[in-house]
């Protein structure tokens, strides 16, 4: 089968198609022939060796994390799905990726794709929605009337998040280029900082909540709009040590990722706020209670821009662009 793979960590990984045997499947899992991959930032990030320590590939490794296809086979114990179930699921962390022509796909991460919703739009959520649903329910505890802030509201994970925690019935607070002003407005956000004008720092306050999608001296200036007693949730790092504990590695691990982290954490501890660091994981169930929102049409998916399977590289190129209006997905068949 033909798939978008990389063949080594670093500056150089070789990112190109290649012919690879057709899985084979362990009585958990499905196969499933992809109609639509959507790719996500951590697919640009995974090739340069920076999660290397705690995502485990062979070599060529297969990208994409997102996938919605229909199920042609099934594991001896699978009990949920029988072929020809069109399905969606996120494949991130588990050894394996969605840019092919199939996939293997632990039970447990599938859902049944809402009927509502084509392939490519089906593709387009399981990663945003399963790292917005656990960032919000599940490290925020986010109630309503509660304000938080979800940067990069335009973007893949913030156009999801925005609808999500309005649901919730959260106040939303988000920084967007003038140009998206109003239609991040028309997902929900309360609060609309257009980052070309104004520093968010300097117009935001007494939150309870931030969602990191920033880096570096940006998601330190978020602490300070956070009330004390607040919660900073970062999908871009620092790794930090309870992240250590919670994937089993050993304490040289803990050590290294307490440094990398030490400023932010610093800096919370001072404001009398928590951080942490988020890999959301595959949850089949989760993604089902996601999909019951899609059918409902109380979120929307939100679609940048659709390649075809033979530019898949360039789908990648282009998100790491970071001006995508919401999802990138690469149509399959």
């Amino acid at each position: 089968m033909k798939a978008l793979t990389f063949k080594r960590y670093g500056k150089s990984p070789e990112i190109g198609f290649s012919e690879l045997p057709r899985p084979t499947l362990k009585d958990d899992e499905l196969l499933v022939q992809v109609h639509a991959a959507g790719v996500n930032p951590i697919d640009n990030m995974i090739p340069t060796g920076l999660f290397k320590a705690v995502v485990k590939f062979q070599f060529p490794a297969t990208l994409g994390s997102d996938l919605a296809g229909v199920v042609v086979e099934v594991g001896r114990r699978v009990t949920r799905f029988k072929p020809g179930d069109a399905v969606f699921a996120s494949s991130f962390d588990l050894g394996t990726g969605s840019l092919a022509e199939y996939a293997v796909v632990p039970e447990r991460a599938a859902a049944l794709k809402p009927a509502n919703l084509d392939f490519v739009q089906a593709a387009s959520v399981p990663m945003v929605g399963l790292t917005s649903w656990q960032a919000l329910n599940e490290r925020m505890r986010l109630q309503a009337k509660q304000k938080v802030f979800i940067p990069a509201g335009s973007g893949g994970i913030g156009s999801f998040a925005i609808q999500l925690a309005k649901i919730l019935g959260a106040q939303v607070g988000t920084t967007t280029s003038s140009g998206n002003v109003e239609w991040v407005r028309s997902l929900g956000a309360d609060e609309v900082v257009d980052y070309k004008k104004q520093d968010f720092a300097q117009e935001l306050r007494d939150y309870d909540a931030v969602l990191g999608t920033l880096r570096g001296e940006e998601l330190e200036k978020a602490v300070g709009i956070l009330k004390p007693g607040g919660t900073m949730v970062s999908l871009v790092g620092p790794l930090d040590p309870a992240f250590a504990r919670a994937r089993g590695l050993n304490a040289l691990f803990g050590f290294v990722f307490g440094l990398m982290s030490r400023t932010i954490r610093r800096l919370a501890k001072k404001r009398g706020v928590r951080y942490g660091f988020l890999f959301a994981r595959a949850d089949g169930e989760q993604l089902a209670q996601i999909g019951e929102l899609l059918r409902s049409e109380r979120i929307r998916p939100v679609i940048d821009k659709v390649f075809p399977f033979e530019q898949a590289k360039e789908a990648l190129d282009y998100l790491a662009q970071g001006r995508a209006k919401g999802k990138v997905v690469v149509r399959m068949r």
